[in-house]
């Protein structure tokens, strides 16, 4: 469990990557409801799937814990 100041960073690592995954499922729900035609690149599915790599990259614990290590006193 982390303390002080480093807790602050934790957390919003972890808001960071969980907003970032967020938005990645609402723009392919977009592209998936509004039936927009993209290219092979920007399918929804392709979206979508690198919304669940941020959301898998937040539960791995990417991104919390960085600045804490090598501070010590």
């Amino acid at each position: 469990m982390a303390t002080g100041a480093s807790a602050g960073v934790d957390e919003r690592a972890d808001i960071v990557l969980a907003i970032a995954s967020a938005v990645l499922f609402f723009i392919a729900f977009l592209i998936n409801a509004a039936e927009i035609s993209t290219n092979d690149t920007f399918t929804s599915t392709n979206i979508m799937l690198l919304g669940l790599m941020v959301l898998a990259l937040q539960l791995a614990g990417v991104g919390s814990g960085w600045s804490a290590r090598g501070r010590r006193r």
